[in-house]
């Protein structure tokens, strides 16, 4: 299921990152979801490499996430 705004993330995606951490999840999960279309676990995989991506920009210093 692609998220076609960040409005529609899941809640714990929502309330703890910041708007343009947001969008690169949101990117790197609808890409990766398209990608394994064959998988039969593509959603848990898209979510990994979508979290994945956003600790390429960011890191979480005690409760909140800053960019790197």
């Amino acid at each position: 299921m692609p998220y076609a705004t960040n409005s529609d993330l899941p809640p714990p995606v929502r309330h703890v990152l910041p708007r343009h951490a947001q969008d690169i999840y949101r990117e790197a999960f609808n890409h990766a979801f398209a990608a394994h279309a064959t998988d039969p676990r593509r959603e848990e995989a898209a979510h990994r490499i979508a979290w994945a991506a956003v600790k390429r920009s960011y890191v979480k210093v005690g409760d909140t996430w800053a960019q790197r």
